[in-house]
This record gives C-alpha cells, sequence and structure tokens, in this order.
C-alpha cells in the first residue's frame, strides 16, 4: 500500500498571538475555521491549558493540532505518572521543555516529508527562572523564544502594533487591550480572521483560558480612513 502525505493544509485556523507583560504571559486566537475560502466553524477553540501549567495554540491544519495536542498531552500524563512513582520527585512538564520537544517532533516530521502543517506558540511561567516563558515552533522546526511572537498573518499585520505599543511593565488590563486591539486589526485586514476571539494568561499561579467573546469593532468601519465620500477620489472631500 502507497504511503499518503499531507501536501497542503486543508481546514485552517489562521494567526495566534502572543506576548509577555509584568507577571505573566498572555496569548489570544481568533474561533474561525476555513475551509479554503470558506468559513467553515465559526466556534472552534485553538487555545490549550495543559495541566494548568502550560498555554498550546497554533496556526494552520487544524487535524495536525488535535494530533500535536494528543501527542502533549500523552507526554504530560507521562511526565505526572513517572513522578508518582517516587515519593521523592514532583516533577512537571515545564514549558520550555515542551517547546524543545515539540522543535523535535516538527523537524523529524519534516524530515520525512510529512510536516505538521501549523505554526505552533508554547507559553507557561518558568519555575526555576522565575518568569514567563513565551516561545514558537513552525512547521521546519525552527524555534523562536521573545517577549512578542506572532504567526500566520500576524507576523506581518499584527506584529507592527505590537512591537509600538508594547513595555515590558504592561498590567494584565494593558496586554489583554493591546491583544484586543492587534486582533481587530486582524480581523480587518484578514480575510481569514474572526471577531469572536479567545484570551488566554499564565502566571506564578497557572494558567486559565477565557471562554470565546466577541470583540467591540461596532465603530470600526465608521473610521475617518474607511470612509470617503462617492466620487471622492483623492479623499479630501472635494470632486
Amino acid at each position: 500500500m502507497s504511503k499518503q502525505r499531507t501536501t497542503q493544509p486543508i481546514t485552517t485556523g489562521t494567526s495566534v498571538i502572543g506576548l509577555v507583560y509584568d507577571g505573566g504571559v498572555m496569548i489570544a486566537a481568533d474561533t474561525l475555521l476555513s475551509y479554503g475560502s470558506m468559513a467553515k466553524s465559526f466556534n472552534t477553540p485553538r487555545l490549550y491549558n495543559i495541566e494548568d501549567r502550560i498555554l498550546l495554540g497554533a496556526s494552520g491544519e487544524y487535524s495536525d493540532l488535535q494530533e500535536i495536542v494528543a501527542k502533549v498531552k500523552a507526554l504530560a500524563l507521562q511526565e505526572t505518572t513517572n513522578s508518582m512513582e517516587s515519593i521523592y520527585v514532583d516533577r512537571k512538564l515545564p514549558a520550555k521543555s515542551l517547546w524543545n520537544y515539540l522543535r523535535a517532533v516538527m523537524y523529524q516530521k519534516r524530515s520525512k516529508m510529512n510536516p505538521y502543517w501549523n505554526d505552533v506558540v508554547v507559553a507557561g511561567w518558568d519555575d526555576q527562572a522565575d518568569k514567563p516563558f513565551l516561545g514558537t515552533v513552525d512547521k521546519l522546526g525552527t524555534t523562536l523564544q521573545e517577549n512578542l511572537v506572532a504567526t500566520g498573518f500576524g507576523g506581518y499585520l499584527a506584529m507592527p502594533l505590537l512591537r509600538e505599543k508594547w513595555r515590558s511593565d504592561l498590567s494584565e488590563g494593558e496586554a489583554r487591550a493591546l491583544l484586543e486591539d492587534a486582533m481587530k486589526v486582524l480581523f480587518y485586514r484578514d480575510c481569514r480572521a474572526s471577531a469572536r476571539i479567545q484570551l488566554a494568561k499564565c502566571t506564578s499561579d497557572g494558567c486559565i483560558v477565557s471562554e470565546p467573546y466577541e470583540l467591540d469593532h461596532s465603530n470600526g468601519w465608521n473610521a475617518p480612513s474607511m470612509i470617503r465620500a462617492a466620487g471622492d477620489l483623492d479623499g479630501d472631500g472635494g470632486w
């Protein structure tokens, strides 16, 4: 029997963006899945909370993301089971270790010419360094650890806004507002994006993923840059 390979993504999700703020890390993604150019599902989460310690999100092929999440949960369960075998060990899977694990998995899959068609964001709290962790792994196994990350069109449309507004001392509220502004930009400019989003955060107390909710974009299309009178070709209000 001949082997089959995924040669292109079919059912996909778009950008995942994230940032480190003062006291934690926060990521955001919308809940739209697209089947080619058709909107297939409007309420499919792409952010996952692994053992209340790690946040995982990804853009790209959704079926591959489901397989990645299954691998990650199995790995986390194995770590927990091993730690329970000894009363002297309290070992849980750190976010940075998962990030390195996914680097190896993605590189192995692409080396076999059967890659996972995803760009993955991993976030969590680094207990050893006592600071948040944020990193990405792409379909080739290339990794990046930074204070600001974005996958998909977010790298082109949202990243400039994040770089302009980000500060290392951002509060949690400011971080949420900045991510929501970036998600609005993606909704307006990326035809595969939706205004229905999720936010997730991770601090030293653990990780939380919000329920999906709608961004307030009621006045977005009334912005001056979106309005031009009929026949006003140069935008100055004249003819």
